[in-house]
């Protein structure tokens, strides 16, 4: 380790630059995609070398290992090579690469690799390798299906570097675009104080339900979703207020902590961001980001209202009533009515057409611009200076792992093990949506444990995303689309499918042994970070029934009027299997009882398909009907109980 004077400093203004030149490129563009993506991982890899295993010790923020520092510039120099010799992408494409051209394509490959080991662990890395070796020598040892005949190693190398098919790919441009601004915005938003905000906004809103303080974790956690799109951040920020808050309450510290995590989580899913899983689908399918976030908003809510109905069931079950907050939601909101502009600005921009890119610039602007409204939140340039800082260090691990990522999705494109795989789960599925999507899930539990939600949403949407598609499709929609036959409708199915595997790619921020926001909710809880994880897991089985949803009614691909039947019917449908689960609602539930309740969820959430129940209801679906009847009658026969037995109780 060395320690070099104001170094802390020197990182920050870095940092700073950073930011500026992202903004500057993305607003007012000047150089290529290749350049640009190259930038993106040299700015991002060499800060990350110099501040992720910076000192914590005495001298914090000044002591920096000589090897670190060589990374850091070593990862520079890949992009000034590549601006320098980039003359290699026309001369080398049909002949053999220089000697510098490979140590460069391969040194960076290495630094990716290394960052990516150095902020997520050895699975990714370890995942890389096998990648490459199985394109250059061990696709040649299988047999079957995943035999490969090999590629030179200069050819991978060139293809890795030079062409979108690696690391400088698609991908990279999506996280140097899309997601640093949004992340970038999200930096803004909570410099300006909109956390705080977003909070005090909750507690007014929902703080005085039964189990209030649990409800106010849900609700800041959707509010902050449409900010950072991060589950750990979200769990971070709102739950070092709500997990304390819930605990004193009443609620059982692994509730208190598995709720924000479950809240959080859906900050993946909470529109108009989504993290940075929806620029990725947006960019894989071809469908405008508008399109994903607005066919979103219902399944998000649907989440967010499957938690409440645990935190409902949970403050019963322990008699813990409302908090008696004395904030004033109409002060409350004249104080911060100036964050509200932003977020209209972005969502604006975005349904008028913008690019998601430009539409957060603007928000950016508009953020700073709005802020002067008040009187006690406005942004000098301390605040913006930090902003533009916390903007760079928030993208420093997502950044080098998507584009450490393009390694795997270019080895898996190049290799055909895509296709391959689809065909796979078509045969294993014995053509069985049902069975798909299971076997979906349990790839998602496995890469879950080891893979982030961004890496693993885009390696199982590369491998299963066509599978899905075809076993949605009806047998003539397919023998059009094999007859090259262009229908909008195919469109929505492909969303569909990635909506699929992008929900049940978030269950790895929930499910044991690695479960990122649980663990993050249990060291603010102080409550055994496995036994979080598993009841977070618990709490959000949202994350796997609204799938089932998208693959088995016209949530996503019918018109609004479908849409908003399916949502209201799976509202209760929802509650009922929560209340299953639990075996709870005012008292303890018989088996019989949770059994009634148990065939209303079936008919809820089912479609009519299913029963092959002809309907008489237009579009509502009998099978609705007959469920919300059942649901209806026994909660009433259950009230009714439980008052009898209150009245008897009190007599003796």
């Amino acid at each position: 380790m060395i320690t070099i004077k104001y170094f802390k400093e020197i990182t920050f203004v870095y940092a700073i630059f950073i930011s500026l030149f992202h903004f500057g490129i993305n607003i007012w563009g000047g150089i290529s995609d290749l350049w640009f993506n190259s930038a993106h991982f040299a700015l991002l890899a060499s800060l990350g070398f110099l501040t992720y295993e910076a000192s914590k010790e005495e001298n914090e923020g000044k002591k920096v290992s000589i090897l670190n520092l060589i990374f850091a510039f070593l990862s520079l120099g890949t992009f000034f090579y590549m601006v320098l010799f980039e003359e290699s992408l026309y001369a080398v494409a049909n002949s053999q690469m220089r000697m510098s051209d490979i140590i460069v394509a391969a040194l960076t490959i290495a630094l990716a690799t290394i960052m990516v080991k150095k902020s997520t662990g050895y699975i990714i890395p370890g995942i890389i390798v096998f990648c490459i070796a199985y394109l250059l020598f061990l696709g040649q040892q299988f047999d079957g299906v995943f035999a490969f005949a090999g590629m030179s190693y200069e050819r991978f190398l060139y293809r890795m570097f030079y062409t979108s098919e690696g690391l400088f790919g698609p991908i990279a441009t999506i996280s140097s675009t899309y997601v640093f601004m949004f992340i970038l915005f999200a930096a803004f938003l909570l410099k300006s104080g909109a956390g705080d905000f977003i909070v005090d906004v909750s507690d007014a809103v929902a703080g005085k339900f039964v189990g209030g303080t649990g409800h106010v974790a849900v609700f800041s956690s959707a509010l902050m979703g449409t900010i950072s799109g991060s589950a750990v951040a979200n769990t971070v920020s709102t739950g070092s207020i709500t997990i304390p808050m819930m605990k004193k309450a009443g609620f059982k510290g692994t509730f208190a902590a598995a709720v924000e995590a479950a809240a959080s989580t859906g900050g993946q899913i909470m529109p108009p961001i989504m993290g940075a899983g929806a620029f990725i689908m947006a960019q894989m399918t071809h469908i405008p980001f508008v399109t994903i976030i607005s066919v979103s908003v219902l399944p998000a809510i649907l989440y967010f209202a499957s938690i409440s109905v645990y935190i409902h069931i949970h403050a019963k079950e322990n008699d813990i009533k409302g908090s008696k907050t004395n904030i004033k939601i109409l002060p409350l909101l004249r104080e911060g009515f100036h964050f509200i502009i932003p977020l209209s600005t972005l969502i604006g921009l975005l349904v008028y057409g913008f690019t998601p890119t430009y539409a957060a610039g603007i928000a950016i602007v508009a953020i700073i611009a709005s802020s002067y409204l008040t009187k006690t939140k406005r942004m000098g340039i301390k605040e913006i200076l930090e902003a533009l800082a916390l903007g760079s260090q928030n993208m420093v691990v997502t950044g080098v792992l998507l584009i450490a990522v393009g390694v795997i999705v270019g080895v898996i494109n190049i290799s055909g093990v895509g296709i391959t795989f689809s065909q796979l789960i078509m045969e294993w599925s014995g053509n069985s949506l049902l069975i798909a999507i299971i076997l979906i899930a349990i790839a998602s539990l496995v890469l879950g444990m080891g893979l982030p939600v961004t890496a693993s949403y885009v390696v199982l949407s590369v491998l299963s995303a066509p599978a899905l598609v075809g076993l949605m499709l009806s047998p003539e929609m397919a023998a059009l689309v094999s007859a090259g036959i262009d229908i909008p409708e195919v469109t929505m199915y492909l969303l569909s499918a990635h909506l699929i595997i992008f929900w049940l790619s978030q269950d790895s921020n929930l499910t044991p042994p690695v479960c990122l926001a649980a663990f993050a909710a249990a060291a603010i809880a102080k409550t055994p970070p496995m036994k979080t994880g598993l009841v977070s897991w618990k709490v959000g089985k949202g994350m796997y029934i609204i799938p089932l949803l998208f693959a088995f009614t016209p949530l996503v691909t019918g018109t609004w009027i479908e849409k908003f039947e399916i949502f209201f019917f799976a509202l209760f449908g929802i509650a009922a299997f929560a209340i299953v689960m639990e075996g709870f609602w005012d008292k303890k539930m018989p088996i019989l009882e949770r059994l009634v309740f148990g065939i209303s969820v079936v008919l809820l959430l089912t479609p009519d398909s299913a029963f092959d129940i002809e309907s008489y209801f237009g579009i509502i679906n009998n099978t609705h009907i007959v469920g919300m009847t059942i649901f209806v009658v026994s909660m009433g026969l259950h009230k009714m109980m439980f008052k009898e037995g209150k009245k008897y109780a009190s007599i003796n």
